[in-house]
């Protein structure tokens, strides 16, 4: 990592309001180039909170845009940081209309020169999507990575129609505890002490939402782009990572969106910015792609030194993406061997579709409901529980069929499976894994995907199987870049549970039969040629923010750490068949900042089920924040609590929400809801 300490431009930056047609203020902070002329804006707008959540990682690239000729601006949402207003649904059109109205403002600034540009990950990397998709006239161009263009099936709710439990109950209580946190005096003054319990009162448990939505309607659509990817006028830098649950974005949008406007780019990353140098690396010059993609939309193809004497950004493939060679399975690896490839359209005519007949008599597929804890993390950031570990087990709980590969063989795209099964109750799931087994046995988890038998014929409707009935069933898995070697192996394994990735239905602990017989495994194998040259430079970024990890001062801890526990922990209870995962999202400990705020968090998921009882299934997260300012003497704590449970109709949801400021409790409130688990 190279840490840049100078740039072209000197910079400067500040603190400010911008105005919503509404009277809302949102707060942002704008780092400016020390010129007289105006400059194209680059906007980065999301929830979570500029003054210290995302302060860090801020550091690392709006002075670096800043100091290339960009007034780079952060802004919180509605509701969040210290912004006004209260908090909505993620999946409202406020937000995106809210960000539309910034990039207005943006423009009309006497320091900018009329041109905006948006870019953002994760939720921040949703946003320039949905505000693009609103066409605002001064929105040229926007980065967006490791992003949803369907918040339905390519999220953390739903996938193929099952509820991604580790997905869905973690992202809802994460939200409540992150929207539950108060403004900070020190940026609002005395105003936090309206704006907190009005921003409470206003608080929703998104679970609730999301489990009242188990299909693909109105409510999922008016939140994804791929509804209309024409609505989509900017040029779209797309990003992602092969081991971020988000890839097929990239894939969708390079696919739908005119070729002139759109280039994409996928790593070996995880969810994160690729010049973080987290593993799975390797990490590259990503700020000077971005700078190049900026420099070309908002200046001019040669307007500065990020301009490519090749061409510029348009000469390069539609699609640049890493092809990771063959490797042991670990949960994680600070770099990945591989190549990068380039497609000049996608699909690309290098890639063709190869199928894998599956052979031998039918095969009841009847997976204890544990098989799934060895998936790894749903959402990995670069910590050393993230990856799945060896997948031998997780074979054992499931049908294998395997290939063996007489030459290299590398997969680009998304495998498809066609199956045809016999499924004795109305309600169940299949779930495919693609593996690499070594010749020594052990088995690298390559890609994997999930069917809810429910929506085999569409995401958009929920149609019971008929009890006894043979059907054929077709879903695709996660795309990848993989190259499996000669003399190993390519194993299909299908199971029929995935806990705690995916809920169990009432009827798994059934399974299915899988008849091989007109079942199959399709690749998309591409030609072992990497074609012209894709090279990066080295990862670079601004000098850092300066804050430090410890302990907090007065050596308060949260009620959920009594001590260091491991990221991810799988017990097992023999005599009763019960299984607990537990699970560390990573995100605790105290930062101190410059500026004086002691931000202390910490989280821990519990996922339990027993054996052969899918209606055993539990999710729970408990939450510990606490905000403190020793001078002038300000505290505030937020803990949550939520929990989801079930039976063969519902789903029961549970909510807590408790909040201090020093001795007194200023918010409590639970909420306890029931859930129909088929639509009404």
């Amino acid at each position: 990592m190279h840490i840049r300490p100078s740039f072209p431009y000197e910079t400067a930056h500040e603190d400010l309001r911008i105005p919503l047609p509404d009277g809302t203020r949102l707060y942002a902070r704008v780092w400016r180039p020390l010129t007289n002329e105006p400059v194209p804006a680059l906007l980065e707008y999301l929830p979570y909170r500029l003054t210290d959540w995302t302060a860090p990682r801020d550091w690392q690239r709006h002075p670096w845009y800043a100091g290339h000729g960009y007034a780079s601006v952060r802004v919180d949402a509605r509701g969040h940081g210290n912004s006004e207003g209260v908090p909505g649904d993620a999946s409202a059109v406020t937000e995106a209309a809210d960000g539309a109205a910034v990039v207005e403002w943006l423009a009309a600034q006497p320091w900018c020169d009329g041109k905006v540009g948006m870019f953002g990950i994760s939720w921040g990397g949703v946003d320039p999507l949905r505000v693009a998709a609103l066409a605002p006239e001064p929105l040229k161009a926007v980065v967006t990575v490791c992003s949803t263009d369907d918040r339905y099936d390519n999220d953390v709710h739903y996938a193929g129609g099952s509820v991604l439990a580790a997905g869905l109950h973690a992202r809802a209580a994460t939200q409540l505890a992150f929207s539950s946190r108060p403004p900070d005096p020190r940026y609002v003054g005395d105003a936090w002490r309206e704006m907190w319990p009005a921003r409470l009162e206003a608080v929703e448990p998104a679970g609730h939402t999301w489990l009242a939505h188990p299909t693909r309607d109105a409510y999922w659509r008016q939140g994804s782009v791929r509804e209309d990817y024409g609505a989509i006028e900017a040029a779209v830098l797309a990003v992602g990572g092969w081991h971020d649950p988000y890839r097929d974005t990239v894939l969708g949008l390079v696919e739908h969106l005119p070729s002139d406007r759109v280039r994409g780019l996928i790593g070996p990353w995880s969810h994160q910015y690729p010049d973080r140098g987290l593993p799975p690396g390797p990490a590259i010059g990503f700020l000077r792609e971005t700078l190049r993609w900026w420099d070309h939309w908002l200046k001019g193809p040669t307007a500065s030194e990020g301009a490519s004497p090749a061409g510029g950004v348009l000469a390069e493939p539609l699609l640049r993406a890493y092809v990771i060679d063959s490797h042991a399975p670990a949960t994680t690896h600070a770099a990945l061997p591989g190549r990068w490839v380039g497609e000049p359209a996608w699909p690309s005519p290098d890639v063709s579709s190869v199928t894998y007949a599956l052979r031998g008599a039918p095969v009841p597929v009847r997976s204890p409901m544990h098989t799934g804890v060895d998936a790894g993390r749903l959402l990995p950031i670069g910590h050393k529980a993230d990856l799945p570990p060896d997948q031998r087990a997780e074979d054992a709980r499931s049908a294998c069929f395997d290939f063996p590969v007489t030459e290299e063989t590398w997969v680009l795209g998304r495998p498809r499976v066609r199956l045809r099964l016999t499924c004795e109750v109305p309600r169940g799931q299949v779930v495919a894994r693609v593996c690499d087994v070594a010749p020594d046995g052990s088995s690298t988890l390559v890609t994997r995907g999930v069917l809810n038998l429910s929506a085999r014929h569409g995401g958009d409707r929920s149609v019971p199987w008929t009890p006894g009935a043979t059907e054929d069933v077709a879903f695709a898995l996660n795309g990848i870049g993989y190259a499996v070697p000669s003399g190993h192996r390519i194993r299909l394994a299908v199971s029929s549970a995935y806990w705690p990735w995916v809920w169990p239905e009432p009827g798994s602990a059934a399974g299915f039969t899988l008849d091989p017989a007109g079942s199959a495994l399709e690749l998309p194998v591409r030609t072992r040629d990497t074609g012209p040259a894709v090279t990066f430079e080295e990862a670079g970024q601004s000098p850092p923010l300066g804050a430090t990890h410890g302990v907090a001062a007065d050596g308060w801890s949260p009620d959920t750490l009594d001590e260091p526990r491991p990221e991810r922990l799988v017990v097992r209870d023999v005599a009763e068949g019960a299984w607990r995962l537990e699970f560390d999202p990573g995100h605790g400990g105290t930062r101190v900042y410059p500026d004086g705020l002691e931000f202390t968090e910490d989280a821990l998921e519990t996922y339990t089920i027993t054996e052969h009882d899918p209606l055993t299934a539990r999710a729970r997260s408990d939450w510990s924040i606490r905000l403190r300012r020793p001078e002038p003497a300000w505290e505030a704590v937020v803990r949550t609590r939520s929990e989801i449970i079930c039976d063969g109709v519902d789903f029961f949801v549970s909510d807590e929400v408790v909040c201090t400021a020093g001795d007194e409790v200023v918010f409590h409130r639970t909420w306890e809801k029931r859930v129909p688990r088929t639509p009404l």
